[in-house]
């Protein structure tokens, strides 16, 4: 041996890396584990073997070789290292939500014909590089077994040496909902091929050619039901990647607001919070894409539901702290970028209570400096796992103010 004689890994870094005492860099490493001197790593108690025979090679997963108790710790971390970059700290991160294996209702995939051989995967980790999936242990069971299905399918249509073709799966209501760009499904055998698939639980099938998606499949409309309510599911449209993880985020918003008369749902998707909490208080949602607003209008209308929808960009047009002043509670769920223009709308307003959801814990902490320096306090944040053995997390925060 040379050098340092053990060096144990102490953190997992934000992409998935172990990180020793002395600061190394050790991929798939688990806290607990050690290096010696050579660099031979050696397993601590917190390291399991990988659950899925592409682990190592397919870009999907980080952390499939650590265990529950370091996945949480991971995530807490993360959340704790984002607001002490801004100066901040909660009063209390609370135990994170792992979703269990097998759960991810949604998946974007990616195909390519090579000679005889159709790929169908993910990309490899930092590559262009397709991974073959022959099986995948975060997928839920309908999505998991159309995996030799769709290779199939894409074989006939797909030419040789074609280009790369994209998918989009999610489950709905009816079975699976699929898009597919990059692939021309004409001609009579194409057509059969289309019919003998969509037998096997599909939903919907459609193909983009370049001006949207044009069905091919759709026996009745697709819809996914959103607290009891089915909500007609819009191409492309926003879905929480696991269905416990929804039910732990809306459970958050709920305790994170209380019992208010009239809330704001900024950047509303189809209605995940705004369905949920219509059922005790009057809603305002508003949301960007034309076509979730629409399909989360009509059913509330449908279902008696008390909400106001408005088609708008709230990254141009912003609620303003006039237009906020009657409202009891804000829920916002914006995307990765955060939401900086719209908080600072918020942090000057009279709102009492803020429910903060996020995919991206840097520019959470951003925008709760941001809160806290309008008088805010950053009450509670809840991690949740739901991108099993990923680094990607959700969250959910409770912010109050007493003016």
């Amino acid at each position: 041996m040379s050098g340092i004689e053990r060096d144990d890994v102490i953190r997992i870094a934000a992409r998935g890396d172990g990180v020793t005492a002395s600061g190394r860099h050790v991929p798939r490493s688990a806290p607990g584990d050690w290096v010696d001197g050579d660099g031979v790593l050696y397993h601590g108690p917190h390291h399991q073997a990988p659950p899925c025979q592409h682990y190592g090679r397919c870009g999907g997963c980080q952390l499939q070789h650590v265990d529950d108790a370091a996945q949480s710790n991971y995530l807490v971390s993360r959340v704790e290292t984002a607001l002490a970059a801004q100066g901040l700290a909660a009063r209390d991160i609370r135990t994170p939500h792992l979703s269990p294996p097998a759960s991810r209702r949604r998946a974007a995939l990616k195909a390519q014909r090579l000679g005889g051989a159709l790929i169908l995967g993910y990309n490899e980790a930092s590559s262009h590089r397709l991974v073959d999936l022959k099986s995948c242990p975060v997928l839920c069971p309908e999505i998991a077994r159309l995996l030799a299905p769709l290779r199939a399918l894409l074989r006939i249509l797909m030419k040789p040496r074609s280009t790369m073709a994209s998918l989009q799966l999610t489950l709905v209501d009816q079975g699976v909902d699929i898009v597919i760009t990059g692939v021309e499904a004409l001609g009579l055998e194409a057509h059969d091929a289309i019919i003998d698939f969509c037998q096997q639980g599909i939903a919907r099938l459609a193909f983009d050619y370049g001006d949207g998606p044009e069905d091919r499949w759709v026996p009745e409309p697709a819809t996914i039901t959103m607290s009891g309510v089915p909500v007609a599911f819009p191409y492309g449209g926003f879905l929480q990647a696991t269905a416990d993880g929804e039910a732990q985020l809306i459970a958050a918003v709920r305790e994170a607001l209380g019992g208010p008369a009239l809330v704001a749902d900024l950047f509303c998707g189809i209605g995940t919070f705004a369905l949920a909490l219509s059922q005790h208080a009057k809603v305002h949602a508003y949301e960007a894409a034309r076509a979730s607003i629409i399909a989360m209008q009509q059913a509330s209308n449908r279902a008696l539901r008390a909400i106001v929808a408005e088609h708008r960009d709230l990254y141009r047009r912003p609620l303003t702290t006039a237009e906020l002043l009657p409202f009891d509670a804000v829920v916002l769920d914006p995307p990765r970028a955060g939401a900086e223009a719209q908080v600072r709308e918020l942090a000057a307003s009279a709102v009492p209570v803020i429910a903060y959801v996020s995919c991206n814990p840097a520019s959470f902490a951003r925008d709760a400096a941001i809160l806290v320096a309008g008088g805010y306090t950053l009450d509670w944040v809840k991690p949740i796992g739901q991108f099993r053995w990923s680094t990607h997390m959700e969250l959910a925060a409770r912010f109050f103010h007493h003016r």
